[in-house]
């Protein structure tokens, strides 16, 4: 009996079941995250808190609370999603929201602005069960976005 085209067929199976694993990224480093969620500008922490305060509105964002003097701004998106009837009935109702804070602080001859996107999911079950999913934004585009719009407004808003 010839096994070759047996074993060649496992061969395939395992290649199979293990080249559709998805690998998945490794959590940053604390370093890393600061990079990627950090950013340094030339002009004074009041002029930068109202150009983060202006973009987080721009982006959709509604503010939940702001502080100039401990520089500190916590926003949130509206909810997408809903609690239909529908999905009460197939026991899966959810509702997705991004939370979004910043951190102004003056560092030596710059002001610093630490930014931060938190995607919270809550869901609920006919059944009154209730489930909530933080998750933190990690995408890499998401804060250059921001920072890009924000450079903007600090941009105009120093040039009056």
């Amino acid at each position: 009996m010839n096994r070759t085209p047996c074993l060649a067929a496992l061969v395939l199976a395992a290649a199979a079941v293990t080249g559709g694993c998805v690998a998945m990224p490794p959590e940053p480093t604390p370093l890393e995250l600061q990079t990627l969620q950090s950013r340094e500008y030339e002009q004074d922490k009041q002029l930068v808190f109202s150009s983060v305060m202006s973009v987080f509105q721009d982006m959709g964002y509604t503010p939940t609370s702001a502080d100039l003097e401990t520089g500190f701004i916590s926003a949130e998106s509206a909810v997408q999603g809903g609690f239909k009837l529908l999905d009460l009935l197939i026991d899966d109702a959810s509702v997705v929201q991004t939370r979004a804070t910043a951190y102004i602080e003056r560092v030596g001859e710059a002001t610093r602005v630490r930014l931060s996107f938190v995607e919270v999911r809550s869901t609920s079950s006919v059944t009154g069960q209730t489930d909530r999913r933080d998750v933190q934004v990690l995408d890499p585009m998401v804060y250059q976005n921001a920072f890009e719009r924000i450079e903007q407004a600090v941009f105009v808003r120093s040039a009056n």
